[in-house]
């Protein structure tokens, strides 16, 4: 996959909502799995939490998210003072839809005294409930900072959850939650592509089914991956997460390979998330010129959830 080309229309729609951004004191955010020309609009792209961190840092008035609802609410939770708007409010998640607060709060009664550790990919009801956030890149980090008598309640990646316990040994009790994503990859598929291109290295997210990773050659968080490939002396890769990291990958490696791993039911590398491809150049002007949809989010529960994240932060010095 080599880098995106811009059609004067995308390029020109690009030009105004920078302006509009500098006119309003905002700040424009993007996730890898975005759009590349949505990516090509923002002042930071990257992974969920990372942005909203960079964005809390910035004296920015309006923070525009382009992803996925519970990007957003993070970012809401860790800049309480900033408005912050979401293009597309059908923007949602099947991993953090497949854990449900009020779910999540009657399944932890079941266990006492366990430690909640909860992906950032959750609502901020969930994360209202979790004693301490991870992210994929963080997580075997995090467990390994709790006692290694812990008893450990994770949420909502049972895919997460099993790697993270393979690789730690800890006694975890997982909700069974998954990405529709990281789910669909074909492993039959990746052999397939693997024969085909038998130089390339797989880089596989840690959502994906174990199978998966095992054929892996490297398996980390989508930032990770793209360092990954950027560190990396191979060029072709067999790029096992939602096809927008390409976007960054090529731009970043010019000269290298990015190839999509496809989903079971496709020859093609067309696995995308639906929900972050609803974010749109149109919608984001839109949201930016109207400033609406805002996310609101009540104070007792933004400061529960924030409890969490800060704690994540706090493991991690």
């Amino acid at each position: 996959m080599k880098s995106e080309k811009f059609s004067p229309d995308q390029l020109r729609r690009i030009e105004q909502l920078r302006q509009l951004a500098k006119e309003k004191n905002a700040v424009i955010l993007a996730h890898y799995y975005t759009r590349p020309e949505i990516q090509e609009a923002a002042d930071f792209t990257g992974d969920s939490l990372a942005l909203s961190e960079k964005a809390a840092q910035t004296d920015a008035d309006i923070i525009l998210f382009a992803g996925v609802h519970f990007m957003a609410e993070t970012a809401k939770i860790l800049s309480p003072d900033k408005k912050v708007l979401l293009p597309d409010p059908a923007a949602g998640c099947s991993l953090a839809d497949s854990c449900e607060a009020s779910a999540f709060a009657k399944f932890l009664e079941r266990y006492p005294g366990y430690t909640v550790v909860s992906y950032v990919n959750t609502s901020v009801g969930v994360k209202a409930l979790t004693d301490i956030c991870c992210t994929s890149s963080n997580a075997v980090e995090i467990v390994r900072s709790l006692p290694v008598n812990a008893k450990i309640v994770f949420a909502p990646d049972r895919n997460l959850g099993n790697y993270i316990q393979s690789v730690t040994g800890r006694d975890m009790v997982v909700w069974d939650g998954a990405c529709h994503v990281h789910e669909e990859f074909s492993l039959e598929k990746i052999i397939e592509l693997k024969k085909q291109y038998p130089e390339a290295k797989v880089l596989a997210h840690p959502e994906c089914k174990k199978p998966v990773l095992l054929v892996a050659d490297y398996v980390g968080s989508t930032a990770a991956l793209l360092n990954y490939a950027t560190q990396s002396d191979a060029d072709t890769f067999i790029v096992v997460t939602e096809p927008g990291i390409l976007h960054q990958m090529a731009k970043d490696n010019p000269s290298k390979r990015f190839i999509p791993a496809p989903p079971s039911d496709s020859t093609c590398g067309c696995n995308d998330c639906s929900y972050m491809k609803l974010v749109t150049l149109d919608k984001m002007y839109a949201a930016l010129r109207d400033e609406t949809p805002e996310v609101v989010i009540e104070e007792s529960i933004r400061r529960r959830a924030e409890r969490s994240i800060r704690n994540m932060l706090a493991a991690k010095r």
